[in-house]
C-alpha cells in the first residue's frame, strides 16, 4: 500500500472508483495527493488574493484527512467536466398539471445527470380519484406519478450515471398519506426513494390528545363548488406562501394513521418522519422562506432549489495519545480547522456549475454551507469513553458547541472580507430562534458585520468518505461492527463484498489489543446493535442543539426488538426537540444495511447515498 493516508484495500477502491479522476481514457489523478491537489487548487482560485497559500492549507486539511469535503466536490472540482459539487437539491414545487409534473421531472433528470441527488415535496399532487376543476381529469395522485421519477432514476442509472438519490416526502394532511406510507411494502416499489412524511405540530397534538384529523386538499384546486364534500379549513399548503382555503375530504383517527406509519417503519425501515413545523421554526431564513423538504439524506431542509455544500471534520484526527490514560482531545486544533473547512466550502459555491439557473439563483443568495463531523464513535472509543454514558453526551456537546460558535465567527470574518450573503437582512436574521441560542458576543459580531454564508452546520451520513477515511465510524453514528462484510457495486453493476474492520478497533489492536482473547475488548468498545433506541436518540438530541440544519441519524433497531417498544421511538424523538427521525431494522424487504454475511442494502446505502 503506498504511503498516501488510504491504508485499507476499500479506501484505495473507493478512491479508485469514486474520486479519482479519469477522462478520454486517460488517468489524470494517479495517487490520491493528485485528487487533493486538483480540487485545493480548484477551490483556492476564487480566492482574491494568496491563491497558493490558501491551495496549500487546503491540500494539507484533505490530504491529512482531517477535513472531508463532500463527496461530490472530491469527484468534480478542478475537473474539466461540467458537474455540479452540491451533493444534493430540494426541487422546485411541482404543479398540479401535467406539463407542470413533467417540467418538474426534467428538472430532477437534468440535476441528477449532473451529479446531484434530489428531493420533492409531492404534496401539491391532487389526491387519487379527484376531479380537476378545469378539465374534469380524474388524478392517480401523487405515488402514481413518484413511480415515474423512479423509472428516470433508473433509467440514469442503466446509461452508466452516478447513482442518483432521491427524497420523497407527503404531508401528514394529504388524502393520499396512507397510500404514500404504505408504499415501500411492495419490495419493488420506489427503490430510489427515500420517504419521509412531513408531520406537523397540530397533528403530534391530535395523536397525544386521541383526536380526529382531517385529510385536506387545496379547494382551488379541486372539481366542483365548495359547498360539495367537507368543511373548508385554512391550511399553510405546500408551495404557497400564505394560508390556502383547503376542502375536507376524510377524517381519520390520528393516532390509527400514527399507528399505520409506525407499522410501516418497523416493518419495511421507511417512511421516516420531518417534523416540519419545527424545521421551519428553527430555520435561519425563516423571514423568507417556507421549507417543506429535505434532501435526500435528511441532514439539510431546504428551499425550492436549495443546494447541499456539506464537508466533515474528521475526530479521530484530533486525539492524541489514543487508548491511554493520557488520551486528550486537540480542541485547538479543530477551531483551527473548522476556520479552514468554512473558506473551503465558501468557495465551492463559486466554483461549483449548477444544472439550472434557479439552483444558482438559490444557493449564491443564501450560500448555505453544512459543515459536521464524522468518526465520531471511534474518537470516542479512543477516548476510553463509551457512547451512551453521560460523558459521551458532553464530550459530543463540547465539540459541537466549539465547530458552531467557530463557524459562525469564521463566517462573520467572510462577510467582512468578502461580503454577507444577499439574503441577509440584519434584524429579522437576529430574531431566529436558533441565532437566538448563540453568545451575546457572536450576536452582536453578526449585527456588526453580517454573515458570509446564512446556515453553517449539519451532520451527513458520510458513509461513503468514512471509508475513504480508512472505515471510520460514520457522521455521529456508533460503530457498525468492530468486523463486517461491504458490498460495493462496481461500474458493470456486480458486487464486490470487502471484509472491512473499524478503524478505532484496528489501531487499538496495532498498539497491542489482543482482540482474540476472550473480554479483551475495554468497556469502551460498543456496537450500534448492543444501544437502545434512547441512546441513539440523546446523542441526536444533545448535537442538534448546535445544528442549525438537521442531523442525518438512522437509529438501528435489532430485528427481534418488540413492536409495542418499538412505537414510542418517534414520539420521544419530538419530544426530545429532534427535527427528523428514521429507524432502521432488518426485514425480510429491505434486509440490512451492513452486515458480517453482507445482506441486501437499503436504498440509502454506499451506491445511493450522495456521497
Amino acid at each position: 500500500m503506498s504511503d498516501d493516508g488510504l491504508t485499507t484495500p476499500i479506501a484505495r477502491h473507493i478512491w479508485e472508483s469514486k474520486y479519482r479522476w479519469s477522462e478520454d481514457g486517460q488517468v489524470r489523478d494517479r495517487q490520491p495527493a493528485d485528487t487533493w491537489r486538483r480540487v485545493a487548487r480548484a477551490l483556492a482560485a476564487v480566492e482574491p488574493r494568496d491563491q497558493s497559500v490558501w491551495e496549500e492549507r487546503f491540500y494539507d486539511s484533505m490530504a491529512q484527512l482531517r477535513f472531508l469535503p463532500g463527496g461530490r466536490i472530491i469527484a468534480g472540482a478542478g475537473t474539466r467536466r461540467r458537474v455540479t459539487l452540491f451533493n444534493c437539491f430540494v426541487m422546485g414545487a411541482i404543479e398540479d398539471a401535467m406539463d407542470g409534473i413533467f417540467e418538474a421531472l426534467k428538472e430532477g433528470a437534468l440535476t441528477m445527470q449532473q451529479g446531484g441527488g434530489v428531493g420533492y415535496d409531492f404534496s401539491t399532487l391532487r389526491p387519487a380519484g379527484s376531479r380537476a376543476r378545469s378539465g374534469g381529469t380524474i388524478a392517480s395522485g401523487p405515488v402514481s406519478f413518484m413511480r415515474i421519477w423512479d423509472s428516470m432514476c433508473e433509467t440514469l442509472i442503466s446509461t452508466g450515471n452516478r447513482r442518483g438519490a432521491m427524497m420523497g416526502v407527503l404531508r401528514c394532511d394529504h388524502p393520499d398519506i396512507e397510500a404514500f406510507i404504505d408504499a415501500k411494502r411492495d419490495g419493488r416499489a420506489l427503490r430510489h426513494f427515500n420517504l419521509s412524511v412531513l408531520v406537523s405540530d397540530d397533528f403530534m397534538q391530535a395523536v397525544k390528545g386521541d383526536r380526529e384529523w382531517p385529510l385536506v386538499f387545496p379547494a382551488a384546486q379541486l372539481g366542483g363548488p365548495p359547498e360539495d364534500g367537507g368543511e373548508m379549513v385554512d391550511r399553510q399548503w405546500s408551495g404557497r406562501r400564505q394560508p390556502e382555503p383547503c376542502r375536507e375530504l376524510r377524517v381519520i383517527s390520528a393516532r390509527t394513521l400514527w399507528a399505520r406509519l409506525m407499522q410501516a417503519s418497523y416493518d419495511v425501515a421507511e417512511p421516516g418522519v420531518l417534523f416540519i413545523d419545527r424545521i421551519n421554526r428553527l430555520n435561519n431564513l425563516w423571514y423568507r422562506e417556507r421549507i417543506s423538504a429535505t434532501n435526500p439524506c435528511g441532514e439539510i431542509p431546504l428551499p425550492p432549489y436549495g443546494a447541499c455544500d456539506l464537508g466533515s471534520i474528521n475526530l479521530p484526527r484530533f486525539v492524541h495519545r489514543p487508548f491511554t490514560a493520557q488520551a486528550s482531545l486537540d480542541h485547538a486544533a479543530i477551531e483551527a480547522e473548522v476556520r479552514l473547512a468554512v473558506r473551503l466550502l465558501d468557495n465551492v459555491i463559486d466554483v461549483s456549475h449548477f444544472p439550472l439557473p434557479q439552483q444558482r439563483e438559490q444557493v449564491r443568495g443564501s450560500r448555505r454551507i453544512g459543515l459536521g463531523i464524522t468518526g465520531l464513535a471511534d474518537a470516542l472509543l479512543m477516548l476510553g469513553i463509551r457512547y451512551g454514558e453521560p460523558v459521551s453526551y458532553d464530550t459530543a456537546s463540547a465539540i459541537m458547541r466549539r465547530i458552531c460558535h467557530t463557524a459562525y465567527a469564521t463566517s462573520c470574518e467572510l462577510a467582512q472580507e468578502k461580503g454577507v450573503f444577499p439574503y441577509f437582512e440584519q434584524a429579522a436574521y437576529l430574531q431566529g430562534a436558533f441565532i437566538q441560542t448563540l453568545p451575546t458576543a457572536l450576536r452582536e459580531q453578526i449585527a456588526a458585520h453580517g454573515l458570509r454564508n446564512s446556515h453553517l452546520t449539519a451532520i451527513a451520513p458520510t458513509g461513503t468518505i468514512s471509508l475513504l477515511a480508512n472505515n471510520i465510524s460514520s457522521g455521529l453514528e456508533p460503530v457498525f461492527d468492530f468486523h463486517f462484510q461491504r458490498r460495493i457495486r462496481q461500474a458493470d453493476g456486480s458486487y464486490q463484498t470487502f471484509p472491512v474492520e473499524d478503524y478505532a478497533h484496528a489501531l487499538w489492536r496495532e498498539q497491542g489489543g489482543k482482540a482474540e482473547e476472550k473480554g479483551a475488548l475495554p468497556p469502551a468498545f460498543v456496537t450500534a446493535r448492543e444501544l437502545p433506541p434512547e441512546v441513539h436518540l440523546q446523542m441526536q438530541a444533545t448535537i442538534q442543539s448546535y445544528i442549525d440544519n438537521a442531523i442525518a441519524k438512522t437509529i438501528n433497531i435489532p430485528g427481534d426488538f418488540p413492536f409495542d417498544a418499538y412505537r414510542s421511538v418517534f414520539e420521544q424523538a419530538y419530544e426530545l426537540g429532534l427535527k427528523g427521525c428514521t429507524a432502521f431494522r432488518p426485514n425480510p424487504v429491505t434486509g440490512a444495511i451492513l452486515s458480517r454475511e453482507a445482506a441486501p442494502l437499503h436504498c440509502c446505502d454506499i451506491d445511493h447515498e450522495p456521497a
